[in-house]
C-alpha cells in the first residue's frame, strides 16, 4: 500500500481549500500553490507550506507542470491532487506525475486519454451495450461526406468538437442549407479552444434533461455509483443549479443508468472518482454523452445525499486502498441543492463582472453549507473562472432543500458586484422548477432579463415616493436634477469594470 503523507493541491479557490480541509481532517502535511494573483487567497493561508508557481495568468501559473513537479521534488511532496479545471485531465502531466515517483490522485493517464476523446470513449463502451445518441462513430473532416451523414440522420444535428467540453466547438444545425458555415465555425473554434479540430455529428435531442452518474471505482476491480445529480439548468452549456437526486428519474430508471455508469467506467478500468454523463429526453429514454475524469464541482451534493467525503475516498484509493463499502451498503438519504455563485450579471447575459467584495457575509443555519475562497474585501481577479462560492442546501426533501435555499440566498449578502443570486432565488420559485418540469432550455424558455428587474411601483406608491421627494429636496434646499440629467442612462458597470474606470 502506498501511504501519503504529504499532499500538494494543483489548484486554487475553493476546491484547493476543499481539498486542503479533507487532508487535514486525514492528518496530511499539505503544500499550497498559487499565482502572483492569489497572494493572499485563503487556501495559499490553510496549507502547512504555500509556493508561488508564477504570473497571474494561468499559462504562467497553475498550468505549469513542469515547475509544480520541481516543488514537489524540494518540499517532499507524495502525491498531487488536481482538483478540477487546470491540469485535473491533463493525461500527459498525470504521466510525468507517475514517472517522477509521485501519486497522482485520480484516474490513470489511458483512462484519460480514453475518456477525453468523445469518439474513443463511445468505441470503448460499444461493447457493454450503453445506449448512444444516433451519429458518426469516427471523426469527420470532409464536409461534402458530413452533410450526406447529416441528411441520414436527420436534421436537427449536432457538430460537436471531440475534444471538447463547456460547449465550445458546439454547434447546432437546423437544416442542411446551414451546414457547411456550421461545421467550419465549429472545426475552427476547436482547433482554437483545444488544438484539435476533429469534429463528429449526434441527432441533436431538443428538450434534453441532463443527468450525471458519480462513480468510485478501486485498484482491485470494485466499482460502484453513488446515483445521479440532475444539471439541467444552464446557461452556455455550463452548469448553474444542480441537484441530488433528479426528481424525474424512477427507481427502475436510476438502476438502468447507474449499471451503465458502472460499465462505462469498466470499460477504461477506471480508479478514483469520475463522473458518467447523459442525456435524456423526454420520452425518458438516455443516451451516453461522455465520462469526466475528475472530480465535478458539484460533487457536494453527492456527498450530502450519501454521507461519504468524496476527496477522502479520491485519497483513499490512490494510496491503494480496497472500497470499504458495496453498491448494496449505498442509499439516498434526503435531497440537496447547489447553486454556483458566479461574479456574473444575469441581467447583462450573464456576463463576467469583477471588482472588490464590499460586503460579504455567508449564509448559515441548518442543512446550509458553503464552499468558497474568498472572504469580505478581497478582489474577484480576472484571470480565473468567475465562480465565488458553491451554495449548497441539505434537506429531507426537495421540498425542504428549496426553502433552505432560498433562505440561504436571502442571508447570503454580497455587494461591490453582481452576481448569479437573484437568478438563482428566479429559479426555485418558478414553478417549471418546482414541479420539475424543466429541461436544459430552462433559459431559453423560461428567463429574460426583464424578469429580475424591480417591480414598478403602483400609481400611488408613485405619487406618494414623489410627494416625498419634493419634500426632502426642500428640506435641504437641494437642486433638483435637470431633464438632461435624468435622461442620461447610467454605464454599463460590467463595462466599466472591464474598461477599468470603476
Amino acid at each position: 500500500m502506498k501511504k501519503i503523507r504529504k499532499l500538494l493541491v494543483a489548484n486554487r479557490g475553493e476546491i484547493a481549500l476543499r481539498v486542503l480541509r479533507s487532508a487535514h481532517e486525514m492528518g496530511l502535511e499539505t503544500v499550497a500553490i498559487f499565482s502572483e494573483a492569489d497572494r493572499n487567497a485563503l487556501h495559499v493561508r490553510y496549507a502547512d507550506e504555500a509556493v508561488c508557481v508564477g504570473g497571474p495568468q494561468s499559462s504562467e501559473s497553475y498550468l505549469r507542470g513542469d515547475v509544480i513537479l520541481d516543488v514537489c521534488r524540494r518540499l517532499g511532496v507524495d502525491a498531487i491532487h488536481p482538483g478540477y479545471g487546470f491540469l485535473s485531465e491533463n493525461a500527459g502531466f498525470a504521466r510525468m506525475v507517475k514517472e517522477a515517483g509521485l501519486i497522482f490522485v485520480g484516474p490513470s493517464p489511458e483512462a484519460m486519454e480514453l475518456m477525453g476523446s468523445k469518439l474513443a470513449a463511445k468505441a470503448a463502451v460499444a461493447n457493454y451495450n450503453i445506449p448512444l445518441v444516433p451519429g458518426t462513430e469516427e471523426a469527420i473532416t470532409d464536409v461534402a461526406a458530413a452533410k450526406r451523414i447529416a441528411g441520414e440522420v436527420g436534421f436537427p444535428i449536432l457538430i460537436k468538437a471531440s475534444a471538447g467540453g463547456g460547449g465550445k466547438g458546439m454547434r447546432i444545425v437546423n437544416r442542411q442549407e446551414e451546414f457547411e458555415e456550421q461545421m467550419q465555425l465549429a472545426v475552427s473554434e476547436a482547433v482554437s479552444a483545444f488544438g484539435d479540430g476533429s469534429v463528429f455529428i449526434e441527432k441533436y435531442i431538443g428538450s434534453p434533461r441532463h443527468i450525471e452518474i458519480q462513480v468510485l471505482g478501486d485498484e482491485h476491480g470494485n466499482i460502484v455509483h453513488l446515483f445521479e445529480r440532475e444539471c439541467s439548468i444552464q446557461r452556455r452549456h455550463q452548469k448553474v443549479i444542480e441537484e441530488a437526486p433528479s426528481s424525474v428519474l424512477t427507481p427502475e430508471l436510476r438502476e438502468a443508468m447507474g449499471r451503465c455508469a458502472v460499465d462505462v467506467a469498466r470499460a477504461c478500468n477506471y480508479t478514483g472518482a469520475g463522473t458518467v454523463e447523459f442525456l435524456l429526453d423526454e420520452n425518458k429514454n438516455f443516451y451516453f454523452l461522455e465520462m469526466n475524469t475528475r472530480l465535478q464541482v458539484e460533487h457536494p451534493v453527492t456527498e450530502q445525499i450519501t454521507g461519504l467525503d468524496l476527496v477522502k475516498e479520491q485519497i483513499k484509493v490512490a494510496q491503494g486502498e480496497p472500497l470499504s463499502f458495496a453498491q448494496e451498503d449505498l442509499a439516498i438519504n434526503g435531497h440537496a441543492l447547489e447553486l454556483r455563485v458566479y461574479a456574473e450579471d444575469p441581467q447583462n447575459n450573464f456576463l463576467p463582472d469583477i471588482g472588490t467584495l464590499t460586503t460579504y457575509v455567508r449564509p448559515q443555519g441548518p442543512g446550509v453549507r458553503v464552499d468558497d475562497g474568498f472572504e469580505q474585501g478581497m478582489d474577484i481577479p480576472i484571470y480565473y473562472d468567475p465562480m465565488i462560492a458553491k451554495l449548497v442546501t441539505f434537506g429531507k426533501d426537495r421540498t425542504e432543500a428549496i426553502e433552505r435555499m432560498l433562505r440561504a440566498i436571502d442571508e447570503y449578502q454580497i455587494t461591490g458586484i453582481e452576481t448569479t443570486l437573484p437568478f438563482g432565488r428566479y429559479v426555485l420559485q418558478h414553478p417549471a422548477f418546482v414541479s420539475g418540469n424543466f429541461d436544459t432550455n430552462f433559459i431559453r424558455d423560461h428567463f429574460t432579463p426583464a424578469d429580475l428587474a424591480p417591480a414598478p411601483l403602483d400609481e400611488a406608491t408613485s405619487k406618494l415616493v414623489a410627494v416625498l421627494g419634493a419634500m426632502l429636496l426642500e428640506t435641504k434646499k437641494l437642486p433638483v436634477a435637470s431633464a438632461t440629467t435624468e435622461s442620461v442612462a447610467p454605464e454599463s458597470k460590467w463595462r466599466r469594470n472591464r474598461l477599468g474606470t470603476r
